[in-house]
């Protein structure tokens, strides 16, 4: 069945006819359950963060062992999506979320039992591989139980602001648990999760086949894995080392070669692992363009300020978390906003590049930063600005990146957002931290770094550096945004709309 335009006039769902189930009140605490699942996945990109000094001194591994605990559970988390996605279609959603569950907890509960940094390492790999089949089934459930055109926005609007502010809530926990507790606890926290997402999706759920007369695309599933897995690595290496290395550039050709081959497999495979036509919607390609590039320029406030609250206001990690709550709620305030209103009145041409718009005004703004400043006046208005174009950006994005998708292709639909999340997290990381770092060499030069003011001024530089490329990145999204997004309001296409199987 051909794929219609987001934007081709068509009735909403639910004049087209909402299934019984679809009407039922358990659809909202379907919501619920998969909101649970997905906080769980997103924490887990910051939480370990704010404790990774601790687990150091505790399990005595070095400096140079230290990314491993992040770029293990990035690795997998990439380079799996899509075939966890498409895992969700074939084999059915209910299983694909509970396993992922299960898998996510007992992986947790592995890294908190660490007794070294080899155990901790496998854990963490251990909670991507699992987390790469637990978030795109998560995703694609939603997609599949709200079919109505407003409820699905404010569901979106839910999932998304939690996509977006995940990483700001990770910081916050992290630091409560790291503090109060002990760093093993930014692990075990999500066996806690687990139990009450678990029992939900076992009592909520009922398991459905959509793509029942699919395989699996084997060679497709290698090619991409392998092109992924090659691209966050490059970026990785990249963080850690240098853009002349061997291992950086070596294996971001190699991804960029095995990407290319993927997609041209897609138009020869019979079953293929991610159909050319989940991408070639204008509204939909643009979408996830717009997550790609939300999640790159994110990292320029979440990671550097992250330092800046800390090393330079002294704030404690609890209190750094504390710091980005009001991101947070903006955010949360305009998700809502931005999906049940804004959207079906005006439609992505308009809101989605107005969120990066003001998300660019937001971190230029953030750039005024300096040794003496103070949180109250350079920090928290800036914020809350930030947090208000994201919250414009990212869940209309997702919601119209995963809308119209035949029913038999929503997991995989699913798992390329969040690819799109994390290769945009793990390039932006890899290009802030290196634009950084030569910033601050560049101020240093000619100076004495052996003054205090000099050097404090230094790593203003890199963070203020950090900030306007964010910036950049926001400001080339509104661009992309506005010239590949449809005119007019987004509907639901009654013939592509999903049935919907609880």
């Amino acid at each position: 069945m051909p794929q219609k335009s987001l934007t081709d006039s068509a009735p909403e769902s639910a004049a087209a006819g909402t299934t019984p189930s679809a009407a039922s009140s358990k659809r909202w605490w379907i919501l619920a359950v998969v909101a649970l699942a997905q906080l769980m996945v997103v924490l887990d990109a910051t939480i370990v963060n704010i404790a990774l000094p601790s687990a150091q001194a505790d399990l005595h591994f070095s400096d140079g062992n230290r990314q491993w605990i992040v770029t293990a559970y990035a690795l997998a988390f990439a380079s799996l999506l899509l075939l966890g996605g498409r895992i969700a279609d074939l084999f059915g959603r209910k299983p694909a979320f509970l396993v992922g569950i299960v898998g996510f907890a007992a992986a947790s509960a592995l890294g908190g039992a660490a007794n070294g940094f080899e155990m901790l390492v496998v854990a963490r790999a251990l909670q991507g591989v699992f987390g790469a089949l637990l978030a795109p089934a998560a995703l694609s459930l939603l997609n599949t139980t709200f079919t109505d055109a407003r409820e699905r926005a404010r569901a979106f609007s839910v999932y998304g602001a939690i996509a977006g502010a995940g990483g700001a809530v990770g910081l916050l926990l992290g630091g409560i648990l790291t503090d109060a507790l002990d760093w093993r606890w930014t692990l075990y926290v999500n066996v806690v999760i687990a139990v009450a997402a678990f029992a939900g999706g076992w009592l909520l759920l009922s398991n459905h086949r959509d793509a029942t007369t699919a395989k699996l695309d084997v060679p497709g599933t290698i090619l991409v894995a392998g092109g992924l897995f090659s691209v966050v690595y490059g970026f990785s290496n990249a963080e850690t080392h240098d853009w002349g290395s061997p291992l950086t550039w070596g294996f971001l050709i190699a991804g960029g070669v095995l990407l290319a081959a993927f997609a041209w497999w897609q138009t020869l495979a019979a079953h293929p692992l991610l159909p050319l036509r989940i991408l070639l919607d204008r509204n939909r390609g643009a979408s996830f363009l717009a997550v790609l590039i939300s999640g790159a320029g994110m990292f320029g406030v979440f990671l550097f300020l992250t330092y800046y609250l800390q090393l330079h206001l002294g704030f404690s990690p609890t209190k750094t978390g504390v710091a980005f709550l009001p991101m947070v709620g903006a955010l949360m305030v305009t998700a809502q906003l931005g999906t049940t209103v804004l959207l079906p009145r005006l439609g992505p041409k308009t809101v989605i590049p107005l969120g990066f718009a003001i998300a660019t005004a937001g971190m230029a703004w953030l750039t005024g930063i300096g040794v003496g400043s103070t949180y109250a006046s350079a920090v928290l208005p800036q914020l809350v600005v930030i947090g208000v174009g994201l919250g414009l950006v990212m869940p209309p994005a997702m919601q119209l990146a995963t809308g119209g998708v035949a029913a038999e292709d929503a997991g995989v639909a699913s798992a390329t957002v969040n690819a799109m999340q994390q290769v945009g997290g793990s390039v932006g990381t890899a290009l802030l931290n290196t634009l950084a770092a030569s910033a601050a060499t560049d101020y240093l030069s000619g100076r004495d770094p052996s003054s205090e003011l000099v050097r404090a001024q230094a790593t203003i530089e890199s963070y203020t550096t950090a900030f306007w490329w964010s910036a950049g990145f926001f400001a080339a999204g509104a661009l992309i945004t506005l010239v590949l997004h449809r005119r007019g309001v987004p509907r639901q296409d009654a013939e592509a709309a999903p049935v919907v199987h609880m």
